[in-house]
């Protein structure tokens, strides 16, 4: 085993093409491999081993080692399983980036829907903007109200409506939709010479699929793997104090509003 070892090329097991032209650590196959001053390389595809034996002194180390990539990680786990909080740990800690993949989606239609939309936002939302914040105005209110609706309704794009359908429903992004999202977070700067920790993504054996395909290895894969009980007894209170904050305010509301009836009425 030893003597294998030192046999193979500068990139072990990994693909030299895949590194030098991505940037990425790609593991090579077998069928793939070709030998080179007495050192045998693994690639990741043909096209990528016949493109390293056209001129191989472009993919192998000279003076100094090849320079490994940043580390890249996706932290996996249901919702309610302490991802974000997590991942906001680590990457202060290696000093990589934190890509919280659900809150960027919401940044991308942010500037149209002008509030985050999903499960877990929609009905504090709808539940407040009933509300208006001077009952003196109320009148005024419900006619602005009306018309800023009117206003508020803009057209989304296929894709926007795509993403909204995903926040809302879980429904899977289209590949073409992730094209233009994710391979920039291993091709672009600043994440591709530092690094980053994707929290949330991929959540599907497509959407992990499609990493795959795509070339897009992350490092390590970590699944947070906790109880159903503990997840609910860490959600259920606040929950519960945001429905019972949102009940107190509603009887407020029509307390008063009561009130301002009957003043009108003298």
């Amino acid at each position: 085993i030893k003597q294998k070892k030192r046999h193979m090329g500068d990139t072990k097991h990994f693909c030299p093409v895949n590194l030098k032209e991505n940037f990425v650590l790609y593991p090579g196959l077998q069928e793939h491999a070709a030998k080179y001053k007495e050192k045998i390389y693994y690639f990741s595809t043909s096209e990528y081993r016949d493109k390293f034996l056209k001129n191989p002194e472009e993919y192998v180390a000279h003076n100094e080692p090849l320079q490994a990539p940043p580390l890249r990680v996706c932290l996996l786990g249901i919702h309610g399983a302490g991802k974000s909080t997590c991942a906001r740990q680590i990457a202060d800690k290696l000093g990589i980036f934190h890509i919280q993949f659900e809150e960027y989606l919401q940044e991308l239609i942010l500037p149209k829907t002008k509030r985050k939309v999903g499960p877990y936002s929609d009905e504090d939302r709808e539940d407040d903007s009933k509300i208006p914040e001077k009952l003196e105005d109320f009148s005024q209110t419900m006619t602005k109200t009306e018309t800023e609706k009117s206003k508020q309704e803009v057209e989304l794009t296929d894709e926007e409506e795509a993403i909204k359908a995903n926040l809302m429903d879980n429904t899977e992004l289209p590949p073409e939709i992730l094209d233009k999202i994710v391979p920039d977070w291993w091709k672009k700067e600043p994440f591709r010479s530092t690094g980053f920790i994707l929290d949330g993504f991929p959540r599907t054996s497509d959407e992990a699929r499609y990493l795959s395909e795509r070339g897009l290895c992350p490092d390590v894969a970590v699944y947070i793997q906790v109880e159903e009980g503990d997840i609910l007894n860490r959600l259920f209170p606040p929950c519960l104090k945001k429905w019972k904050d949102r009940r107190h305010k509603k009887k407020e509301y029509k307390k008063k509003l009561k009130e301002l009836k009957a003043k009108k009425r003298v």
